[in-house]
């Protein structure tokens, strides 16, 4: 009997076909690619990259830093920012130049002396002229300066923009006025030690209310351009600063 490869679907040999397998159970050994497990071999092929190293913070402030403010990625060196007692608006410079004007009041002064009219030398002798009422018993001192101070330096500016053509401001008044305490903080801290009460405290009184106020109008006079106005403006200073002296001695 011959057998043909029709009769049971033969492949080449006659007993089966090698087609049927794949196309019976979907099985392609063509489509098989990948390694077995389903992994590419290729990925372990590549060379192997340490991790990056953590950077260390090294505190040299010469260097220049980074600006938080800029996000274009600029730097600004510290080395050319101001001093902060400038940025606060402290210079040392002029408190020197003030209080020796104070001090010698018979001494010419300069018209700008007062363009940088800053209230920290007046803040630090308010504040000493009360330690020393303090240390006298005089435990209102504080508020009788903070309430004469405020009341007069109002009553000054007043005074003054109706007297000069060009007008004074605030800051400048309550400047000139808080340099020119400096004889008055002197007294006050000689009250710690000695009586003012007697003949002698009240001719040294007398001579540092004197010393305030021509002080106080001479750099009023010079700022404004005041000719031969000064004893106008001594007298309103001459009140305010007696009742600061009424406050040291009493």
């Amino acid at each position: 009997m011959d057998f043909q490869q029709s009769d049971y679907g033969g492949g080449n040999d006659g007993f089966y076909n090698t087609n049927y397998e794949q196309q019976s159970y979907g099985y392609d050994n063509s489509q098989q690619t990948q390694p077995y497990g389903g992994y590419d071999q290729s990925a372990y092929n590549q060379p192997y990259a340490p991790p990056p190293q953590p950077q260390v913070f090294s505190p040299n402030f010469s260097e220049p830093k980074a600006n938080a403010n800029n996000t274009g990625g600029g730097y600004t060196n510290f080395d050319d920012e101001p001093p902060l007692l400038e940025e606060l608006g402290i210079n040392f410079e002029h408190i020197t130049l003030t209080t020796k004007s104070v001090l010698n009041p018979l001494h010419q002064t300069d018209a700008s002396v007062m363009d940088d009219s800053d209230l920290a030398g007046p803040l630090v002798f308010c504040v000493a002229f009360g330690g020393f009422l303090l240390l006298s018993g005089k435990v209102h001192g504080f508020g009788y300066i903070y309430g004469v101070g405020v009341l007069g330096c109002l009553c000054m500016y007043a005074v003054l923009n109706l007297m000069s053509m060009t007008g004074v401001t605030l800051t400048c008044t309550i400047s000139v006025l808080g340099y020119c305490l400096l004889p008055m903080v002197i007294l006050s801290g000689l009250s710690v030690v000695f009586t003012l009460t007697g003949t002698l405290g009240t001719i040294l009184t007398g001579v540092v209310i004197l010393w305030c106020s021509f002080s106080a109008s001479k750099l009023f006079v010079t700022v404004l351009a005041m000719d031969h106005q000064q004893p106008l403006v001594a007298y309103p200073c001459a009140l305010l600063y007696g009742v600061f002296a009424l406050l040291t001695v009493f």
